[in-house]
């Protein structure tokens, strides 16, 4: 598939890509990556699924506290493993989010991003479902208090049991368990791993400049802003990652830009994309709304447009 690729001088932030997100297919040129890609994103729906199911122990180690002995303390214990051991299964993820997500900032990024998205149509699409899984594993993991009360359950208990010779069935261990500790510590871990490879990455790298990387999330998030607006796809889930893209590229834009997201001449239609997620009513936006309230750094900047801080309010 070819890029397709048409400006648009009808409004500020016109330049529009058509990023077709239910046809993309990998040319030869991005096969390799892709592959690599998917290889790692065939893992998500299922994250998603047993973080969404994830119950937590909360009964268990209420009677253990509650009325402290080897029963209850051991019950609590058993309880607590085979969930921790999903909770590692959460965190190895992002490890893995966090190799394969420099690579497509280099290959989308290393020439004119703008055309890259439009040539590469297949990496583009990646990139989106990278944002989408994100942002639903953040919103899903803030509203689940079990998965910080088990592992900090854990965590407390873990000495104890070595001590008693109970450790032998036990795989996370002190240096991975502060890993964890600190990841699942942050309210939006996700988006946090996402950020801080973007900045190392932005660092460490001398091939791919900066402003490559913030003008591919910007034209990303105003693209995705379009297509929405525009109604390009009638699937409500087609809608739903083009809106998760769009607010995943304004909140990583946010991060690495140094005047951020929400200045009066940021090249993301900020106003618009706000609007869009307002006026949809197909699905429930509500948490890609907080994410920009609260994911995000320079909302409350001074340098913030009133009319911006009033429409998020």
């Amino acid at each position: 598939m070819g890029g397709i690729l048409s400006l648009l001088g009808s409004s500020d932030n016109a330049e529009k890509i058509f990023i077709d997100f239910e046809n993309a297919q990998p040319s030869d040129n991005e096969r390799e990556l892709y592959n690599s890609v998917q290889e790692v994103m065939t893992k998500a729906p299922l994250i998603l699924d047993r973080l969404l199911k994830y119950k937590g122990c909360e009964d268990s180690i209420k009677k253990a506290i509650t009325f402290p002995g080897p029963e209850t303390e051991d019950a609590a214990w058993e309880a607590v493993l085979p969930a921790v051991d999903q909770l590692q299964q959460f965190y190895d993820f992002s490890l893995e989010l966090e190799r394969v997500f420099p690579q497509l900032l280099v290959t989308l990024c290393k020439e004119d991003p703008k055309s890259q998205l439009g040539n590469m149509q297949a990496l583009a699409k990646q990139l989106a479902d990278v944002f989408d899984f994100v942002l639903r594993f953040d919103d899903a993991k803030m509203v689940n208090p079990a998965i910080q009360n088990d592992f900090s359950y854990y965590r407390r208990t873990l000495n104890r049991m070595k001590l008693s010779k109970k450790d032998t069935n036990i795989k996370v261990r002190d240096e991975l368990a502060n890993r964890m500790s600190l990841f699942f510590a942050y309210p939006t871990p996700m988006m946090k791993v996402l950020s801080e490879t973007t900045a190392k990455f932005l660092t460490t790298d001398n091939t791919v400049p900066k402003d490559n990387v913030t003008s591919a999330l910007a034209t990303l998030a105003n693209v995705c802003h379009s297509m929405v607006e525009n109604h390009k796809f009638r699937s409500d889930d087609l809608n739903m990652l083009s809106l998760r893209a769009m607010v995943g590229s304004i909140i990583l834009y946010d991060h690495v830009s140094e005047q951020g997201s929400f200045v009066k001449r940021s090249p993301i239609n900020i106003k618009g994309c706000i609007q869009v997620l307002k006026g949809y009513t197909a699905g429930s936006t509500d948490g890609l709304l907080n994410a920009l309230r609260f994911t995000t750094i320079h909302l409350n900047d001074p340098e913030t447009p009133g009319s911006i801080k009033q429409a998020l309010a």
